[in-house]
């Protein structure tokens, strides 16, 4: 049986980023770019002003001089002439300099008269200036491949005129749910039954990961039926199901997946919760086999699912960000298998606590409400004490943590 760090190996090992596509900028948010970015032109295009203010040319001005006011500069024009030395225009932010000019003076610090101006601080020669391309040179390279579009990277290819980037498309994923015991909410359970509530889970992961869900139903536990849901969500880029992976009379998935191509990565792995987790491909579909319980189905998601979603969408770090934490209560040792604990995150005096939750049971939901990361207690570990230093995997960033350390 595997261990988690070698069930990674092979994820990463075999998933790749899907093939580039070309999208308009407005709609590449949360994308990563495939291909690199350059500037179509300077950026600023042109010597502009950073403060609404008086241009003039600098010739050791010192507070008190005197300057005539030659005209005025509005953003978004250039026509203007030379400006000569002694003189002035007023100027407003963003308007380009005209020629003559190198040094802008804020119109606070300055008292107007009707035809000149009196300097009421000393000036530094060029200050209050945006040089031409000081940011970038049209051509240059603004994004590398690999970089994750968000508001400011689109931002910033916007005012380069960019329209439209290479990128690696959102995955879309099939979610299938198995069990004669399920039943869809708005139906009131019978007996035995219970709320296929692992869909609502799955589809709120992926909508996280900004994915395109394709919703699979419930399977029953028949072959025909298994057989006719997974060939439909092998048309998907990844197919995830949930339940009829371990080894009772009915866990059919796996065999069934078998009629069908698929080409087994690992089933099976060291874990608790979540051990009878399966992975592999058919055809282009990367399928993913979890656990119905739902706190299991969950850990395996974060733990496996996750990583492979951010390899299709082309990150190149897929692993959860882990932060050093102080433990506020221990925790028993002796489990054969690794374990992973939900728990939740606080922060006093610039060190970050792990609280682990009360409910670990693979079949509660409530295990993993709140939750904000999870901790990895190693096999056969004699037990973390109260106060003990531990590093843990950052599911999200709890409200009043701003950034990691």
């Amino acid at each position: 049986m595997l261990s988690y760090e070698e069930a990674i190996e092979r994820i990463d090992r075999t998933v790749l980023p899907l093939p580039p596509v070309a999208v308009a900028l407005t709609e590449a948010r949360g994308r990563v770019l495939a291909e690199p970015v350059r500037s179509r032109w300077d950026l600023p295009p042109s010597t502009n002003s950073a403060m609404d203010g008086y241009a003039f040319g600098f010739a050791g001005q010192t507070s008190g001089a005197k300057l005539r006011l030659a005209g005025f500069v509005p953003a978004g024009s250039d026509q203007h002439g030379r400006i000569d030395t002694g003189c002035c225009v007023k100027i407003m932010t963003g308007a380009s300099l005209p020629v003559g000019c190198d040094t802008v003076v804020p119109v606070e610090d300055v008292v107007a008269m009707e035809e000149e101006i009196r300097l009421e601080s000393d000036v530094r020669p060029g200050q209050h200036v945006r040089h031409q391309g000081e940011e970038a040179r049209g051509g240059e390279i603004l994004l590398p491949s690999g970089i994750e579009l968000r508001p400011g990277e689109i931002a910033l290819l916007a005012s380069a005129g960019v329209e439209q980037v290479v990128v690696h498309p959102s995955p879309t994923v099939a979610v299938l749910s198995t069990g004669d015991e399920l039943v869809e909410l708005g139906a009131a359970p019978g007996p035995g039954q219970i709320v296929n509530s692992n869909y609502y889970l799955l589809a709120g992961r992926l909508a996280e990961e900004d994915c395109h869900v394709l919703p699979l139903g419930i399977a029953s536990d028949e072959r025909a039926d298994l057989a006719q849901r997974l060939q439909r969500g092998l048309e998907a880029d990844m197919l995830i199901s949930t339940g009829g992976v371990s080894m009772g009379d009915r866990d059919l998935v796996r065999p069934v997946l078998s009629d069908h191509g698929f080409e087994l990565g690992f089933w099976k792995v060291r874990i608790k919760p979540g051990k009878p987790v399966l992975f592999g491909t058919a055809g282009r579909s990367v399928v993913f086999g979890l656990p119905g319980n739902p706190a299991a189905s969950a850990a395996t998601f974060e733990l496996f699912v996750r990583p492979a979603l951010r390899r299709m969408a082309g990150f190149r770090d897929i692993l959860p960000p882990r932060l050093r934490t102080v433990l506020t209560e221990g925790i028993t040792g002796g489990a054969s298998r690794q374990r992973f604990i939900w728990g939740t995150l606080h922060e006093e005096q610039g060190a970050y606590f792990f609280n682990p939750g009360s409910r670990q049971g693979s079949g509660q939901n409530r295990s993993m409400c709140g939750a904000q990361a999870l901790l990895s207690v190693p096999a056969g570990e004699a037990g973390l004490a109260e106060g003990s230093q531990v590093d843990v995997m950052l599911l999200r960033l709890p409200p009043g943590i701003a950034a990691l350390p």
